[in-house]
């Protein structure tokens, strides 16, 4: 495993593992993530129809 910050522009990627509760761990790792772009390791991803925004710290949490 490596955190999301790993994943390159484009990449689509399994969620393997969120610390957390675990209904929200649980709804995330059946996302399908997107990274979209990457600057400092802030990201921007997309999920399904959506975009989101995560910063290095949280995105650094979430496991691929």
């Amino acid at each position: 495993m490596m955190p999301l910050t790993m994943a390159k522009t484009g990449e689509s990627v399994t969620i393997r593992k969120i610390t957390g509760k675990d209904e929200i761990r649980q709804h995330l790792a059946e996302l399908g993530f997107v990274v979209v772009s990457e600057i400092a390791g802030n990201l921007i991803l997309q999920v399904k129809d959506s975009r989101i925004a995560l910063d290095k710290s949280m995105a650094n949490r979430i496991m691929i």
